[in-house]
């Protein structure tokens, strides 16, 4: 069939196209267009070749679903191409080819299956082990006589991950590499652009990976208590409930609940999304049967928007926006984190401290992908503070310091 015309990114068309490598490696900063690219790749291939199996995968399927599996969704929608698509086992079909997406939490998924294709989206968010197994998966026999192929996109965040230091840097003769920034993207506003430039007065490593796509070292980490947990319970009445709202528009707009119960806060991204209006948002927290008493802390910046919460019948509240006391206040507590809060995990792992040119760190974190985070702090924060400084769970009154 022939293909639909659509908005290529050139560098990445012309070292897919041309790569016959076993194994590509596509990393470099935020907004380059590199996971777009390998998306529209492997779509292509879905279409044009025969009798090909893909696999599409990332450490979770909550991440997974949202990110990767929503892209190439979207864009067969897109291009109005009719393919089968079971969203329950997450799988795509056209003609003898097909497309599976399947997450790395349990390696057990994908023991027993070949592909001729894998893309690995975040891969720095895989071990070593489990890239070994899918490296093992890459064998299925191609008809057509076309060599089967990994593709990995990432931010290069630490250099010593073994993306960098076994792929990237190893020299290996079946490993293509390539490197891209924003300013490979001409499609990408002009505002994001601007935006990481400025890392280049607020923070050296933050400008090294998102900016110069380079690889940099997480560090000056401003959260360390808390766990992703498996295991997270329903939240109902139990619960000593609130959330926390940061308002945005070409940014997300984030909205955090944290639920408290036998002094452990339960925290749950619940809205995360760009270019919702005011009467937009209304209707997803309708949506989340919010009830009229709970309280949600709002951006103190935006009154206009708050008033118009709380006409829509929500207990929507200023939040003290404070950050180094709200920063404290998070501190205090273990944090259990709902697996499926993807864009909050991704936040709260580089949540960091600003360093200056000489090396000094100092007491404000890198404003960067802190949405989820400013949510958060405003709930935990505000609701400490207008409870005298303890949260209540299960009908008990709990110190702050827990």
């Amino acid at each position: 069939m022939n293909m639909p015309r659509i908005n290529q990114i050139k560098t990445f068309n012309r070292f897919l196209l041309g790569s016959t490598t076993r194994v590509n490696v596509l990393y470099g900063g935020a907004g380059s267009g590199k996971s777009v690219s390998v998306a529209q790749h492997i779509l292509s291939k879905f279409l044009m070749e025969q009798d090909k199996r893909t696999l599409i995968t990332r450490k979770t399927l909550p991440s997974l679903r949202i990110t990767a599996w929503y892209e190439v969704v979207r864009m067969l929608r897109d291009w109005g191409i009719p393919v089968e698509i079971n969203k329950s086992e997450f799988t795509l079909r056209f003609g003898d080819n097909e497309i599976l997406a399947k997450s790395m939490d349990d390696p057990e998924k994908i023991k027993s299956a070949e592909f001729n294709y894998i893309w690995i989206e975040e891969a720095t968010e895989l071990s070593a082990e489990d890239y070994q197994q899918l490296d093992l998966r890459l064998r299925r026999v191609s008809k057509d006589g076309r060599k089967n192929q990994m593709f990995l996109t990432f931010n290069p965040i630490d250099q010593f991950h073994w993306a960098i230091t076994d792929l990237v840097q190893g020299n290996r003769q079946d490993v293509a590499i390539h490197h891209s920034t924003y300013k490979d993207n001409k499609y990408l506003p002009k505002e994001y652009g601007d935006r990481l430039e400025q890392f280049a007065q607020q923070d050296e490593n933050f400008y090294r990976i998102y900016t110069l796509g380079e690889p940099g070292v997480l560090k000056n980490i401003i959260y360390t208590n808390y766990v992703v947990d498996q295991e997270f319970p329903a939240i109902d009445k139990r619960f000593d409930t609130c959330y926390g709202l940061d308002f945005g528009y070409n940014n997300p707009s984030a909205l955090v609940q944290v639920a408290i119960h036998d002094r452990v806060p339960y925290i749950s991204e619940k809205i995360y999304q760009t270019n919702l209006t005011n009467a937009d948002l209304i209707a997803k927290l309708n949506a989340l049967d919010i009830t009229p008493a709970t309280p949600i802390y709002c951006d103190a910046a935006e009154p206009q928007r708050i008033e118009e919460l709380r006409r829509a019948g929500f207990n929507a509240r200023n939040a003290d926006k404070s950050v180094a006391d709200g920063i404290d206040h998070v501190k205090r507590h273990r944090l259990h984190i709902n697996p499926e809060s993807v864009n909050l995990i991704g936040e709260i792992r580089g949540y960091s401290y600003r360093e200056d040119k000489d090396k000094r760190v100092l007491e404000e974190p890198v404003k960067f992908r802190d949405h989820c985070m400013d949510a958060m702090r405003y709930a935990i924060h505000t609701h400490l503070k207008e409870s005298g400084g303890h949260i209540r769970a299960t009908g008990r009154t709990i110190g702050a310091k827990t």
